[in-house]
This record gives C-alpha cells, structure tokens and sequence, in this order.
C-alpha cells in the first residue's frame, strides 16, 4: 500500500518470537486479513495476536499506544488493546513491535450491528470518557491541522476522487467547512481515528476500540467523524444526541471527514480498494446528511 513498505510474513514474526518471546514460538502464526494501512497483523495461537508497523514510521505510532493505552484503558467504557509484550527491535526488524491479547470480534458493518441507534449511544459513552480524561503536560499532540492549513490537499483529493464521489458537491461541502472557525481549545484526549476498521463487533454490539496509534490531545472534533465514517441516519442521531456537540463542533467534525475521506479515494484507490469503498460511503453519508 505504501512505497517503502516493510516486508512481513509470518516467518519474520516466527523468528522474532523465538529470539524474545521463545515460549509463544511453537504457537500457530495467521495472517488476520484487514483494511487497516499501519500495521501488520497476525493471530498468535488463540488467545494472543502480533502488530508489526508496515512503515518505519509507523514504530512510532505503536510505541505511542504502548505508552498510553495502560493509561486510558481503566478510564473507557469499552474493551481496548491490551500488550501481552512489547517487542524490541532487531537487526532484521528494527522497529517496534508487540503482542497482544487477542480480542473476539469483527470490524464495525451494518449487516453485524444489532441496533445500530444503541451502537451510537455506546460509542458516544466511549468518545465522552475519552474526552474527559485529564490530559497531563506531557501527552503528546495529536489530530489534524486547521481545515483552512488543509485546503490545498483536500481539493487536489476531491478533484482526484472522481467517479467514487460527487466532486462538485463535495467541493461545495468543502467551501462550506472553510467558513468555520478553527478550534480555540482547549486540547482534549482523543483517539483520531474512529472508522470502522477500529470498532470491533462481537453479538451484535460494539466490544472494542482499537489501534490507538494517533491517540493524544487535540481537537475533540476529530472523533466526531464517527458520526459519517462509521454510522447511517439512525446511528449518527444518536451519537450526537448522546454528545451534544456544539454546532461549530460538529460541522468542523464534517469538514474533517470530507478531508480524510477524499485523501483515501486516490491513495489507496488500487492498493485498497475496500477502504477507498468505506471511504466513498463516508462522504455520501456527509453529502445527504
């Protein structure tokens, strides 16, 4: 997906394990099929699973979850990572990595949610927790930049992700998001990334966030694109029922969505395509809403 991608298959994670981990070695390694763009995943035996960065770069995200999830987690309504172990880096792998417990679910779709208005409540109890927690001096900065410091980017995309999306109507979606003030603080905790690819489902319910590599303080608004990214009419109204976000909140959040969205049509349009998909609904669900 990405040029300079590391090369990880399930022999490199088997020789990790047995150069620091030697006692998980003779469990069976799966390959976990997924739309997620940092991490490689594999199932490790039943109960565990291993994340190796796809990117150099992506070390630091995995190290940045590591750091703070042990943190956040006591303070969240539902289910997060849990590390097993950290790995460290080698000669051959010479990036973070780490194992964790496994979590029972699949990704956040329609056809597995039971009442997708409930789902929206729930996921709005995580986002308040969330952003209601204490954020320290030392939590690292997180989120986007200002959507005015994103406009460039953001049409280029529009214009490029033409047939997925309406582009005339997602550039007038996107003037509209101009006219908004930029956030004035103060920063809060937030997660950044709340598509569905990070919302596992297990009986019907929401069981887990995960990948919390963009995790720190920001703009609140950057989790509200859940109420696009991840839900339909009756989901989103229950969202922002439960949140009661500020006007000028929630139309940043849209902004925000229609930003992220765009950029992921033409990047990973080939190498993706079910994200560019999940993409493409995100940004039907801002134009029609």
């Amino acid at each position: 997906m990405h040029e300079g991608q590391l090369e990880i298959g399930s022999d490199l994670v088997r020789r990790l394990l047995a150069e620091q981990f030697p006692d998980w070695a003779g469990l069976s390694i799966t390959r976990v099929p997924s739309l997620g763009t940092v991490n490689a995943l594999f199932r490790l035996g039943d109960e565990l699973s291993v994340r190796l960065p796809l990117m150099p770069h992506h070390g630091d995200d995995l190290a940045r979850e590591l750091r703070w999830l042990p943190f956040l987690a006591p303070r969240l309504p539902l289910r997060v990572p849990r590390a097993a172990a950290a790995g460290t880096p080698t000669p051959e792998f010479p990036h973070v990595w780490a194992v964790y417990e496994w979590i029972a679910g699949s990704p956040y779709d329609d056809a597995v949610i039971t009442d997708e208005a409930a789902a929206g409540a729930e996921l709005a109890e995580f986002v308040i927790a969330l952003h209601e927690t204490p954020v320290a001096a030392d939590v690292p900065p997180a989120g986007r930049r200002p959507l005015a410091e994103l406009d460039q980017d953001t049409r280029r995309a529009i214009t490029q992700s033409d047939p997925e999306i309406d582009t005339r109507a997602a550039m007038r979606a996107w003037d509209r998001a101009l006219e908004l003030p930029p956030y004035p603080g103060p920063r809060q905790w937030i997660h950044a990334d709340l598509l569905r690819p990070n919302l596992l489902v297990d009986r019907g319910r929401i069981a887990a966030v995960i990948d919390f590599g963009g995790t720190g303080a920001g703009d609140p608004a950057l989790d509200l694109i859940a109420g696009w990214a991840t839900f339909g009419p009756k989901g989103r109204a229950a969202f922002a029922e439960r949140l009661q976000p500020a006007v000028e909140d929630w139309e940043r959040a849209r902004g925000y969505a229609l930003h992220q969205a765009a950029l992921i049509i033409p990047y990973y349009r080939i190498t993706n395509p079910g994200f560019v998909v999940l993409a493409a609904r995100t940004i039907e669900q801002l134009l029609a809403d």
